[in-house]
């Protein structure tokens, strides 16, 4: 085992944050687990509480976890109802990973109508055919291929990737990013509203997934991305008497109700939603 180095001890579930369907490509190393922060192999394990990784991946690690946000705040601020208080137990010390924009932004555009295990699976087979190769512990990792990368690419080879009808949005998304006709730095100087309807010029990038990429590429906690299981939450738990509750007023009542770290509220909801509800 080479070096790791002590990141401390703090409010933090490694596990819950790599596996909640945020990122897509951690895997399992012996008690820990191995993956890519941007262009840096990084290990990752926690024992007791302690936080260790390899020492090269240490400034990496500590940025892409945020263990900056404050996550006591970050809870105080939730509502007290009894379905978020719920969601909190059953995620405390998950943090929203801090990813690279353009990651962030074509993993869900590779996510439309997809379980996570096929995102992963996706999103390894991109990674291992056009990501750059790093080594760590004898073990092989790769990027998730830069978008200039892709853009030289034809729709064929990403539909070998399994990609489907997306492989047409993710090639024409990267193309645009690679000629700089959308920008995600100047993405990142916007207000939420003007960010989201530049990323809505890609292909692939309707509100939902514009969201995500805000939530999880640019640092936008109060993002509040609305898919079928946060729908599901929302109508069950929050309008179970109204029958005729419309797609807008739900993205009204999220933007204002969960407060400003929405973000985070939604990531806990869904997350124990999707481990849950699907057992009842």
């Amino acid at each position: 085992m080479a070096k790791l180095a002590s990141l401390g001890t703090p409010s933090l579930s490694l596990d819950l944050s790599l596996q909640s369907g945020q990122a897509f490509h951690w895997v399992r190393e012996g008690e820990g687990w191995i993956g890519a922060i941007g262009g840096q192999a990084v290990y990752l394990e926690q024992r007791a509480g302690e936080l260790w990784v390899n020492s090269e991946g240490a400034a990496a690690a500590r940025d892409y976890l945020a263990l900056d946000h404050p996550l006591e705040a970050v809870h105080a601020s939730f509502p007290q109802d009894p379905t978020m208080q719920e969601a909190l137990r059953f995620c405390a010390g998950m943090r929203i990973l801090r990813q690279p924009a353009w990651e962030a932004v074509a993993t869900f555009i590779t996510s439309s109508m997809k379980q996570v295990a096929h995102i992963a699976q996706i999103s390894h087979t991109l990674r291992r055919l056009y990501g750059e190769r790093m080594e760590w512990g004898g073990r092989e990792v790769f990027a998730y291929p830069k978008p200039e990368v892709l853009a030289v690419l034809e729709e064929a080879d990403l539909r070998a990737c399994a990609l489907g009808y997306r492989a047409k949005n993710l090639l024409a998304s990267a193309r645009l990013v690679a000629r700089g006709e959308v920008d995600l730095e100047v993405v990142r100087a916007l207000p939420d509203d003007a960010a989201r309807e530049e990323l809505c010029r890609l292909p692939g990038v309707g509100e939902k997934v514009a969201n995500c990429a805000l939530l999880f590429g640019f640092e936008r906690l109060q993002a509040f991305p609305v898919d079928v299981w946060i729908e599901r939450v929302l109508r069950e738990r929050y309008f179970q008497k109204k029958r005729k509750v419309t797609s807008a007023r739900i993205r009204s009542f999220c933007a204002t109700y969960f407060g400003p770290y929405g973000g985070y509220a939604q990531q806990y909801l869904f997350h124990h939603a999707r481990l849950t509800w699907g057992k009842k």
